[in-house]
């Protein structure tokens, strides 16, 4: 017989020997029901834990990537800042006018790359008809080449074009809730709208639009669906209120570059226009969306890494358990493990003995644990209207750890049994 033949029969000996001391071990588990139940509570609790602290803040932060995902990563926005009480105002306007077209076609002449650009007056209508059903919608006032700057998709009828918008025309496209606000489940294509005091004919509606539930970075909280888009000389010429004077020129004003624009030097340059032709008064905020996509991301990194330190405690609270609960077996078995030495099992087959218990420990608590983060999320998902996302990530990160954990903890009990004199275990009473 060659040593390769020889070989191949320890080999397979090596790895049947595991299955008597599974068979022991889950019988072991089964005499000690409850004690084993309480064992795995702590490996339960920590992959739970893991996992939904993990898919709540994956939806959280998922959403608020998508929502600077669709700001367009090629673009950069300025948004005015509005004065928070007429005092401030004045101090303001002591120094600069606001933002304007001055600074629009300042932008246009200074900054290299520009693809499309647009102002935006923004109007929240005092007087609407049909009555809106809700929060009443705002009004946007803005050039036909938003709707490519915004990666808007009109689902029904047209967006309005170049000549509309310099004819001041008085038509208007509705966001998705707008739409339902106004019309309900009717046809609004062709319809009439009268905001303040002027009528607006309907001819088409947007598409959803992602929204994000608080300010991000100076952009300020706002239902991109309940919206009412208009051209934006109509919003200038129609619908000016008599304060006008107390307000800035224009509101925002959108820039969409070329691919290969450095974009992030862009709204640089930009910045540094502005504050130049606004004499240092900060009343406007400079975002540029791929500086907040490549910072979220990160933020997003950090997050899981801080989420799965915190939540890893429970598994190591869990693994304390799963050692002293190993401890207290090795204590009470020890007359068994001197007939085992005393028969003849080795050193080795001692430890494997404890691992496979504790691993069997491990693995059903992590499965269990899976199971309960994945409903925890859900259930915050649905009573706290959070988005969550589970992701295969977070749940093999949780089980390998788990497993971990138990293996580690029970190393040394494992090892405390096997070094035990079998003389001295056949006589412990």
């Amino acid at each position: 017989m060659t040593a390769t033949t020889a070989a191949a029969p320890r080999h397979a000996r090596g790895g049947l020997d595991l299955l008597p001391e599974f068979h022991q071990g889950l019988d072991n588990l089964r005499a000690h029901k409850l004690r084993s139940a309480l064992t795995m509570l702590g490996m339960i609790f920590g992959v739970a834990a893991v996992i939904a602290m993990l898919s709540i803040g994956a939806g959280a932060q998922q959403q608020v990537i998508a929502f600077i995902e669709q700001l367009g990563v090629h673009n950069v926005i300025v948004e005015a800042r509005e004065a928070g009480d007429n005092q401030t105002l004045q101090k303001v306007r002591k120094v600069s006018a606001g933002l304007s077209f001055q600074d629009l076609r300042s932008i246009q002449a200074n900054v290299d790359g520009i693809a499309a650009s647009t102002a935006r007056k923004r109007v929240l209508p005092t007087k609407l008809l049909p009555k809106p059903q809700g929060d009443v919608p705002m009004l946007y006032g803005v050039s036909p080449s938003y709707e490519q700057i915004a990666g808007l998709h009109v689902t029904r009828g047209r967006f309005f074009d170049a000549d509309e918008d310099k004819a001041a025309a008085p038509v208007a496209v509705l966001g998705q809730a707008a739409t339902a606000a106004l019309f309900g489940g009717a046809d609004p294509i062709g319809q009439f709208v009268k905001i303040n005091q002027q009528w607006f004919r309907v001819i088409g509606i947007a598409g959803p639009q992602l929204t994000a539930q608080a300010d991000v970075a100076g952009l300020p909280a706002q239902d991109r669906n309940n919206l009412i888009y208009v051209p934006l000389m109509s919003a200038i010429l129609r619908l000016e209120d008599s304060l006008s004077w107390q307000k800035d020129e224009i509101d925002a004003v959108y820039v969409t570059l070329t691919p290969n624009t450095n974009v992030v030097a862009a709204g640089a340059v930009m910045r540094g226009l502005l504050d130049t032709s606004h004499r240092g008064a900060s009343d406007f905020s400079v975002i540029v969306p791929a500086e907040l996509l490549a910072e979220q991301q990160r933020t997003k990194r950090l997050f899981e890494v801080v989420m799965v330190a915190i939540a890893s405690i429970s598994l190591l609270v869990g693994g304390i358990g799963i050692m002293n609960i190993m401890l207290a077996s090795v204590l009470e078995r020890t007359r068994e493990i001197g007939v085992r030495r005393a028969i003849g099992a080795t050193r080795r087959a001692i430890v494997r003995q404890f691992l496979v218990e504790t691993t069997m420990i491990t693995i059903t608590g992590g499965f269990i644990g899976t199971i309960v983060g994945i409903v925890l999320s859900q259930l915050v998902a649905y009573f706290a209207g959070w988005s969550t996302i589970v992701s295969v990530a977070s749940v093999v990160i949780a089980c390998v750890v788990s497993v971990s954990v138990g293996i580690v903890f029970g190393l040394y009990p494992a090892t405390r049994a096997a070094k035990l004199d079998p003389v001295k275990a056949l006589h412990y009473e």
